[in-house]
């Protein structure tokens, strides 16, 4: 079915666009309301993993995100609004369903993975209402920050486990290139550095998980607010994948090096467990000329972001 101009069920003849809009963001808010309450138990379960799982506690500031832009975005998101029916009924059903799989199979499932998919399906009837009260190119319009929801879900246990091991994996591969431009001696044994004073392992708790998510949602945000091209905005992307774990890389040799030269108290200390922020602005700065090459060729810088 096309989408349907500006008058509708819900905009009586002769309102104003912006009327139409206020109310339409009302029914959506409701909507929104009206789905979180369908789904109290999982969404309860999703808070409370964010909250108390360091690697998870982005995960509730990513809805926020998505309405920040949809809001900083309104007038050319919302410049023609309709009413897809066919689109809500499909992403509708695909929720539907997707919700009916987790109920009827949780019990065979982690708990991680069982709040996956629930956060999945409500984010399919986040976008269904958004369908349904606002059109097709609306919806086209908001893809990103409609798309950029699929971060709030929690990375399944199979997933995940994959993710940290390949973090782990690369970070020792860049500890041990740092350590051999460095000239200090070093014996390799898998994810184990030994050396004079001090062993390291790279555990998986060196991933950088947490930090390395952080790089990469804000890798994904400048590249869209600042770059035009779509090979640009990738370019960039895979870089922040990059980066996330030269980063971590260096993150370890930098406190190897301090506990076998300086005090081994740094295996242990603050810039150890807390440390984490001064190596996410290392990222940042290494992603910032790249960022620079590639937004000279840009012909503008969207005035939202300059804002």
């Amino acid at each position: 079915m096309p989408s349907q101009t500006l008058q509708s069920s819900m905009d009586p003849p002769g309102s104003a666009p912006l009327g139409s809009l206020s109310r339409r963001t009302l029914f959506y808010v409701a909507w929104i309301f009206a789905s979180c309450s369908l789904f109290l138990y999982p969404l309860m379960a999703f808070v409370s993993y964010s909250l108390s799982n360091e690697n998870a506690s982005h995960l509730v500031l990513i809805p926020v995100i998505s309405a920040w832009i949809l809001f900083l975005e309104r007038n050319r998101i919302f410049k023609t609004l309709g009413s897809d029916v066919v689109a809500a009924s499909v992403f509708l059903a695909a929720g539907g369903a997707l919700a009916l799989v987790a109920f009827s199979l949780g019990s065979h499932w982690s708990a991680l993975n069982h709040l996956s998919v629930y956060t999945l399906a409500l984010i399919l009837l986040w976008v269904a209402g958004f369908a349904l009260l606002f059109g097709r190119q609306a919806l086209q319009n908001a893809r990103f920050p409609l798309v950029f929801l699929l971060l709030t879900i929690p990375i399944p246990d199979f997933l995940l486990n994959k993710v940290i091991y390949l973090l782990q994996k690369g970070s020792a591969e860049i500890a041990a290139v740092l350590f051999d431009w460095s000239g200090v001696p070093v014996l390799r044994d898998g994810f184990v550095f030994h050396l004079a004073h001090v062993s390291i392992e790279v555990a998986r708790e060196c991933s950088g998980i947490r930090s390395s998510l952080a790089l990469l949602i804000l890798a994904i945000l400048v590249a869209y607010f600042y770059l035009d091209t779509f090979w640009k905005q990738a370019v960039l992307v895979v870089a922040g994948l990059f980066v996330m774990i030269v980063k971590n890389g260096v993150r370890i040799v930098t406190l190897t090096l301090l506990a076998s030269y300086v005090d081994p108290g740094f295996l242990y200390g603050k810039l150890h467990n807390q440390g984490g922020v001064v190596f996410f602005v290392l990222g940042l700065l290494l992603l910032a000329p790249l960022l620079w090459l590639l937004q000279r060729s840009e012909q503008k810088v969207p005035t939202q972001a300059a804002n």
